[in-house]
């Protein structure tokens, strides 16, 4: 299930270099969100509401009841139940955490060092404001269909029970969450291309958390993959972007120089994204 998982992302990472043109005649149409989730309001981010990618104009509704694409959705969280209590939803949860610095802590063991405020301040600053942007993009859809999460179907809980109450006022279709961890990787690995790898198998992880943690649909999350690869390809005409983008690339210059290293345990990480599933 994962390479097939690996392989939609791909379609994604595509969707971030190629979709730019496309989706410019089309942003800006869809009206002014209700935004649920304050995580998504933290920090201001980069693009005017008229210039974030359209989530009408770029998905479909979430899988009907009694469709095949339904059923992928509760496989895909059967699959997930012997997780439970693992040391991979452990790390679903830290990754449920939007709070900076949490955020900027999950990435830190594919970029090789610590990503921090004070020592690499432009990262950090991409990291917020792509947060919001990301996050953002997904509420025209969210608003539209306000999907039932899978613990709210399931009379369940979730791998971070804090966040509940505010998930079920939430639409659940498609991921905010996993808009901004695949939207971070792709922008993390443009500035860092020798460990461009880790770190998109790190944003596709951050988005299978969601998956584990029994707080979104599987289909949820492919969507949002692509509103986080649709965000970052509008980012690349901002100029408040592109100049934090080029003081990232080099802070990361300056880190690799220096040796630094991320200070955490990453081989407890790896470990726990290697579980079989």
């Amino acid at each position: 299930m994962l390479a097939k998982l690996r392989r939609k992302a791909g379609c994604a990472l595509f969707l971030s270099l190629g979709i730019g043109a496309a989706l410019a005649s089309g942003a800006g149409n869809e009206p002014d969100p209700a935004i649920t989730d304050p995580h998504f309001q933290l920090a201001p981010g980069y693009l005017p509401k008229e210039r974030l990618p359209d989530s009408l104009e770029l998905l479909g509704p979430p899988p009907a009841a009694a469709s095949a694409a339904l059923a992928r959705d509760e496989e895909a969280r059967a699959a997930t139940v012997p997780l439970r209590n693992s040391a991979r939803a452990t790390l679903a949860r830290l990754d449920a955490d939007l709070q900076f610095p949490q955020p900027a802590r999950s990435f830190s063991c594919a970029m090789g060092f610590a990503i921090t405020e004070g020592q690499t301040p432009h990262l950090y600053r991409l990291m917020q404001k792509v947060l919001t942007d990301a996050g953002l993009s997904t509420y025209g859809v969210k608003n539209t269909y306000n999907r039932a999460r899978p613990f709210v179907v399931h009379d369940e809980g979730t791998c971070f029970p804090e966040q509940e109450p505010l998930l079920r006022k939430d639409g659940s279709y498609p991921s905010g969450h996993t808009a901004a961890g695949w939207a971070w990787a792709l922008v993390l690995a443009e500035v860092n291309p020798e460990r461009a790898n880790r770190l998109l198998r790190r944003g596709l992880e951050f988005g299978q958390s969601r998956v584990i943690c029994n707080a979104h649909w599987q289909s949820d999350v492919d969507a949002g993959r692509t509103m986080g690869a649709a965000t970052v390809a509008l980012l690349r005409d901002n100029a408040e972007f592109v100049a934090d983008l080029n003081g990232a690339r080099q802070e990361v210059r300056a880190m690799q120089a220096a040796g630094a290293a991320p200070g955490l345990d990453c081989a407890a990480e790896e470990a726990a994204l290697s579980q079989p599933r």
